[in-house]
């Protein structure tokens, strides 16, 4: 094998080899077969799609001696010269390391000369988003009206950054990110020339694992060959990848399915116990629960599972509602790990909430936050202590802690609530329908990773201190609202403000992974029964001064 690397080695050297953009290379034959060949070309798309590639064949092409009208020959001197890169009329720039306004100047001034060799000077200038504007502006001229021995490929992976007036002055073509059948039969066809013996599903990891770029899936063949040699199978693709590969994955798809949130928790510590990334444990996860939503939508021929697999998520599909799948799919593809301590919590939290969901049609059942039993085991569950009503005279009493065996019994099955004014010092309190204290303790447990994982771009803002030493306590979650206790009215009045208040509800947000809202509310360290009020479902209105 040779020492040079594949992409290099296995670079396109005519259209006809550029994989999977017919509708960019037929168009450019037809271009060249006519002589009507633009003086400039913008090639927008994912990277390791053949846009350079394609600049490099179109620049062979118009300068080949013994065509010139069609695809190159690759064996004229010319040809040659520009596929070693030693073509003196073929100039390529990266733009992400020539951004300035005084490269571009040099760049007009050149322009100016004639070709040395060949036919034409063709300018490729690779990642052009990343040029400044003002050399973007100094550019606009030249490229509109170039001398006509000029022509200029620009090539970019993010073309919204472009200018407009650029894109404008220059034909533009999309490249599309690759199929995975067409860089499986590329890798096919670099195996056999190169000696080497993989697997069919060891190449079809390795095509999807590029999401699209054939040069990632070529680099990443050749490390494979250098790791393991000649023979490559599924396994080593897999360490080499860092996938997981592993039956808990699986196994976790289950637990949401089934409600089952006690065998979910203690198979996301095992794994992390185990020493598997978490994060490729989510991706993994989210995977098989996208394969769950397009099996249930009747869209499953656009998944790629094994034959097993996927009559094991057909049996959990039939089991579960499209709004429970939506939701689980939505939390976990989400998430984000922190780097730093990878923190089961996260993983933790969204399956809690996917299963706990207010959006699973009033479908929770009491079993829900208990391990299912298993068929020999049907003994009745423990009765349920009813819940008293308070009385309108009588003050209110703490809450007594929940059984573990027991859930809450929901709203609906009460007797709709006394609704009372109590004055208290300094402070005036309606009673409402309690918010389960479940999701209490939940946020207030994660309330931590609140401030310590804001986004980035809140980590200066105001709204971020006040959360952080206002001494701010998450009291009652009222659907997507979480209300918040602060010890001063002053705290109160800088987080409403216009230009904080969004931003504080961006920050819990980002933690608790789905859009929430935030009510304040004014409660002095020393008013004891205010907080008990709380505790009870209040929710204060309005504040008196004596």
């Amino acid at each position: 094998m040779s020492s040079e690397v594949f992409y290099r080695k296995w670079r396109p050297r005519t259209l006809a080899d550029v994989v999977g953009q017919e509708q960019v290379t037929k168009t450019l034959l037809n271009a060249l077969k006519i002589d009507r060949v633009s003086h400039a070309y913008l090639f927008c798309g994912p990277r390791g799609t053949g846009k350079t590639s394609t600049g490099r064949i179109l620049a062979k092409a118009v300068n080949c001696l013994t065509n010139g009208k069609g695809e190159p020959c690759n064996t004229c001197a010319m040809c040659q010269a520009v596929s070693e890169g030693r073509a003196l009329d073929i100039i390529e720039i990266d733009a992400a390391s020539n951004t300035g306004v005084d490269d571009i100047r040099d760049l007009r001034e050149k322009v100016n000369y004639a070709p040395g060799q060949a036919k034409y000077k063709v300018y490729i200038i690779d990642e052009v988003h990343m040029l400044s504007t003002s050399a973007s502006n100094a550019l606009l001229k030249t490229l509109e009206e170039p001398p006509p021995y000029v022509i200029f490929v620009l090539a970019t992976t993010e073309t919204h950054k472009v200018l407009p007036s650029i894109q404008s002055r220059c034909q533009r073509f999309d490249f599309r990110r690759l199929l995975l059948t067409d860089i499986v039969t590329k890798l096919e066809h670099i195996c056999n020339a190169e000696g080497i013996h993989a697997e069919p599903e060891a190449l079809r990891l390795i095509a999807k694992s590029a999401t699209g770029s054939l040069r990632d899936a070529e680099n990443l063949l050749q490390q494979l060959s250098i790791y393991f040699g000649a023979e490559i199978n599924i396994g080593q693709v897999q360490t080499i990848l860092g996938v997981t590969g592993d039956q808990r994955v699986r196994n976790m798809v289950g637990h949401i399915i089934n409600n089952d949130i006690s065998a979910g928790i203690a198979t996301i510590n095992s794994a992390s116990s185990d020493g598997l990334d978490l994060r490729q444990f989510n991706r993994e996860l989210t995977e098989y629960l996208r394969g769950l939503l397009l099996i249930k939508t009747s869209a499953d021929a656009a998944i790629d599972f094994t034959a097993e697999e996927l009559a094991e998520l057909k049996e959990l599909a039939a089991s579960a509602s499209l709004t429970r799948i939506l939701k689980a799919v939505k939390l976990f593809g989400q998430l984000k790990i922190d780097l730093d301590n990878y923190s089961t919590l996260p993983l933790e939290l969204a399956l809690i909430d996917s299963i706990l969901s207010p959006e699973e049609e009033k479908e929770v059942p009491v079993e829900s936050v208990r391990r299912k039993p298993s068929p020999s085991q049907k003994a009745a569950p423990p009765p349920e202590k009813p819940i008293p009503k308070p009385s309108a005279t009588a003050p209110v009493p703490a809450p007594e802690p929940e059984s573990p065996a027991t859930v809450p019994v929901p709203a609906a099955e009460l007797e709709p609530p006394v609704m009372e004014k109590t004055t208290v010092t300094k402070t005036t309190t309606t009673t409402k329908p309690a918010s389960t204290e479940r999701e209490v303790e939940s946020v207030n447990l994660n309330w931590r990773e609140v401030i310590e994982h804001a986004p980035e771009n809140t980590r200066k803002s105001l709204a971020l201190a006040i959360l952080r030493s206002a001494g701010v306590k998450p009291v009652a979650v009222e659907g997507d609202t979480i209300v918040l206790a602060f010890r001063y009215a002053y705290h109160i009045n800088q987080i409403e403000r216009t230009e904080n208040k969004p931003i504080a509800e961006e920050i819990i947000s980002h933690t608790l992974g789905r859009p929430c809202r935030i009510r304040c509310v004014n409660e002095p360290d020393s008013n004891h029964l205010v907080r008990a009020a709380l505790n009870m479902g209040a929710q204060i209105i309005n504040t008196e001064e004596k």
